[in-house]
């Protein structure tokens, strides 16, 4: 018996939880031991496996704070997932790479999640539109 969009909705909800909470071991735990997590942009690449994905999140909390995710919408394949969202918060830390300074910040993403048999992220890659973040943050 394959996955139902609730199954992964329940997930991925938890997943963004856990990010809204800053909560790095909470978020590892949604993946499953041997997951690829790239966000693309990301200076280093892709990763493979929970203790290489650690630093990014690590990263990603102390350079984005006070974060709200809010779906616009999800579309459903056997075993995973697209989920275009909106992210709300405050840069705090150096964003990709630019000054935060604490202001505000609001820009899409496009996840793209594949699930194992266990309902665990195996596959996460994110499309952060970095063009809205280098406008809001430059200068």
């Amino acid at each position: 018996m394959g996955l139902t969009p609730a199954d992964m909705d329940r997930k991925i909800d938890e997943h963004f939880g856990f990010e809204a909470r800053d909560d790095v071991a909470g978020v590892l735990s949604t993946l499953a031991t041997d997951v690829e997590h790239d966000v693309v942009g990301w200076p280093n690449g892709p990763s493979h496996g929970r203790d290489h994905v650690r630093p990014f999140y690590e990263t990603l909390f102390a350079d984005l704070a006070d974060g709200q995710v809010t779906c616009i919408r999800r579309l459903y394949g056997d075993g995973f997932l697209v989920d275009e969202s909106l992210w709300k918060g405050r840069a705090v830390g150096r964003p990709f790479g630019l000054e935060g300074k604490g202001r505000p910040l609001e820009f899409r993403l496009l996840h793209v999640m594949e699930f194992d048999e266990d309902g665990q992220i195996r596959r996460e890659a994110v499309w952060p539109d970095l063009a809205a973040v280098i406008q809001q943050l430059q200068g």
